[in-house]
């Protein structure tokens, strides 16, 4: 499996908060009409296909959007006021340049906040607030707002793009869950590639980090009715300090995919995932899951009459923040397993609970 990183890059460094992801949809679906059927929907996922008539139908998802920020208000001085698209941890964004997806391009301008000197000495160990921020792009007036193109519900990304570190470590504000959508991609690559009967459409899904009701990934579930479906998402990496493994398990970068397990993911899935990995020798940690996953998995596995879903998920560090980091290694180990699964249902695999449990 190539290991270029040049579309990785391009994805990652297209904005695309939830709700506004045109741009990097743009550049998947690019790369996806090289070696496959292609579409989109109305609530705003991409697809890619080999084999879409064909059956069995394996759903790869992972999801386009990014966390972002969203203008609320522009006060006559010309500063502009946000909410977050997803969720933030607002020290994070104090200080931070940003890119404003205004109607005629995009406008730099930079996270404002009192300066730390005219800080109460009481109030400067209290956590920043979102309502307190606001974003500065220069103007002196909302007249010159209107001329840069800018207006109220105009998206923002932090202006962070992808950094290539030391060993094969890159760090991204849109790795949760760009990397998804690229993974998926690569695995249907992949599959494309080789011989087989199974149907696979990779689905990059909209609105996952606002998706309280299911987001794009409910809608791609009902429209193709899949007959098995992985999802592929970030986990917590837990090789930084403070981070409770007890409670999240032990995961690291390099260490290779993590599985889930839990009420939600489909014990058959699991275990052909895990035996799937043993035989291709790609390393993996579990995860548990007890409640639900926080993932497009709690949607589509209650698409229809339901759909066996397995997650598969990459190690990330600093999770919503302006340097999420993950290892390269991990993304190409990920698609290899998503294609040697694919694979395997070409032999057949029963996924009725029923009957697995009378076994």
């Amino acid at each position: 499996m190539s290991r270029d990183l040049s579309f990785l890059e391009r994805l990652l460094d297209a904005p695309g908060p939830s709700g506004f992801e045109s741009r990097a949809a743009r550049v998947w679906t690019a790369e996806a009409e090289a070696f496959a059927e292609s579409w989109s929907d109305v609530v705003g996922n991409s697809y890619a296909a080999v084999r879409p008539d064909a059956r069995p139908l394996v759903l790869l998802a992972g999801h386009i959007d990014e966390i972002g920020l969203q203008v609320t208000h522009a006060d006559k001085s010309g500063l502009l006021y946000f909410g977050g698209i997803g969720g933030w941890d607002p020290q994070v964004l104090v200080g931070q340049r940003v890119r404003v997806l205004g109607a005629r391009g995009d406008v730099p301008g930079v996270v404002g906040r009192k300066a730390v000197h005219l800080i109460e000495p009481k109030e400067r160990e209290k956590a920043a607030k979102v309502k307190k921020l606001w974003i500065d792009v220069g103007a002196g007036s909302r007249e010159e707002l209107k001329e840069l193109g800018v207006r109220v519900g105009d998206p923002a990304v932090l202006d962070a793009g992808m950094v290539r570190l030391a060993g094969d470590r890159v760090a991204s504000r849109a790795i949760d869950n760009r990397v998804g959508a690229f993974v998926v991609l690569e695995a249907l690559r992949a599959v494309a590639a080789g011989e087989g009967r199974t149907g696979v459409v990779a689905v990059a899904t909209a609105q996952e980090e606002i998706g309280y009701s299911g987001g794009g990934a409910r809608a791609s579930a009902f429209g193709l009715s899949p007959d098995v479906a992985l999802v592929v998402d970030v986990t917590h990496a837990t090789d930084v300090p403070d981070v409770d493994k007890s409670e999240v398990g032990e995961h690291s970068l390099g260490g290779g995919p993590v599985l889930t397990r839990g009420s939600v993911t489909h014990p058959a899935v699991f275990e052909a995932l895990a035996e799937t990995a043993d035989a291709e020798g790609v390393p993996y940690s579990i995860q548990a899951a007890p409640l639900r996953t926080g993932t497009d998995a709690d949607a589509i596995h209650l698409a229809r009459g339901g759909v066996p879903t397995g997650l598969v998920s990459v190690p990330n560090r600093y999770m919503h923040s302006p340097s999420e980091m993950i290892a390269v290694s991990d993304l190409f180990r990920t698609a290899e397993l998503l294609a040697a699964f694919v694979a395997r249902i070409d032999g057949g695999l029963d996924f009725d609970r029923g009957r697995i449990a009378a076994r």
